[in-house]
């Protein structure tokens, strides 16, 4: 049976054992998994996967329709997984692909009336899931939480290890 260390234990891992940083590294993971959990269970009932949800919100985001190429650029994946995601998407109704009005070889990705309800779906579930995520805080330290949130995030290019 797994029992959780306690300070002073000999889990090197443990809060105030020999590596802190290890403690917060796995709290932080423990964290991202729980995070994945509540995402998919808050998700389930619009429908849509926690992947096709980040493209959605990523069409949003731009002015103009995106191409393909520049959708595969923001996410950061390969521009096959991209297809299968507007696959997806499109079948469901939620975005559609329209020709570039400047070169007929380029598609753009633009989000249907479909689309934009489920945004507003998923802003509402993403809502919920925070709120059930962060119950267990106080105002005062989700505050302190968001700070260092920011800090962690916005601290500029991530290395490459």
């Amino acid at each position: 049976m797994n029992t959780p260390a306690t300070p002073g234990s000999s889990d090197p891992d443990a809060p105030g054992g020999a590596d802190p940083d290890g403690f917060l590294a796995e709290q932080l993971l423990r964290l991202t998994r729980r995070l994945h959990r509540f995402q998919k269970q808050y998700l389930e009932p619009v429908g849509i996967t926690p992947a096709q949800s980040r493209l959605l919100r990523t069409v949003a985001h731009y002015p103009e329709p995106p191409r393909m190429a520049d959708l595969a650029a923001r996410l950061e994946v390969v521009p096959r997984a991209v297809t299968t995601l507007v696959d997806g998407l499109e079948a469901a109704g939620r975005v559609r692909r329209v020709p570039d009005p400047t070169n007929r070889r380029v598609v753009r990705i633009e989000l249907t009336d479909t689309g934009r309800d489920t945004l507003r779906e998923l802003r509402s579930a993403r809502r919920a899931a925070a709120e059930d995520m962060l119950a267990p805080l106080t105002v005062e330290q989700r505050e302190v939480l968001g700070g260092l949130l920011s800090a962690l995030v916005d601290r500029g290019p991530e290395r490459v290890c």
